[in-house]
């Protein structure tokens, strides 16, 4: 007779080559997929800001000039605007010196504030910004508003 007995299961070295390989993997893997929910929060902003360059549009459009922030009825308008595309991840503000001019900004928050682009910004001309340069400038990266 044979007395003895299979076993069933896994070794420890087994179970402890199994857990560095996921270790590995989960190492290489979150980086990439970090970077691909700060990108799409940033194309979040972008979003948001376009929209809230065509609200001054419109605005400009109906009153023959840019709202100020100056004004107070017209920064106020302008704050609640932007309030509905301010995210946990992007505060969206903008200022105005004058009435033919502005500038949009997305400031990042929390989180967003380790992405690359820093805040992003957005003229009355359409000149898109990132991390303090604008396009056409030494040192802007083009995949902050290309991606």
């Amino acid at each position: 007779m044979n007395t003895k007995k299979e076993q069933n299961g896994f070794t420890l070295i087994e179970l402890m080559i199994t857990v560095a390989v996921v270790g590995i993997l989960t190492s290489i893997a979150y980086p990439s997929y970090a970077e691909y929910i700060r990108r799409g929060h940033r194309n979040e902003a972008k979003a948001g800001l376009q929209q809230a360059a065509l609200w001054m549009e419109r605005a400009a459009t109906a009153n023959g000039i840019y709202p100020i922030t100056s004004d107070s009825t017209q920064k106020t308008a302008m704050d609640k605007m932007l309030g509905q595309y301010s995210s946990a991840y992007y505060t969206l503000s903008f200022s105005s010196s004058d009435t033919s001019s502005f500038v949009l900004q997305a400031i990042p928050q929390g989180g967003q504030a380790s992405d690359k682009c820093k805040t992003l910004t957005f003229n009355q001309a359409g000149l898109m910004g990132a991390n303090g340069k604008t396009q056409g400038t030494s040192g802007y990266d083009a995949d902050c508003w290309g991606k």
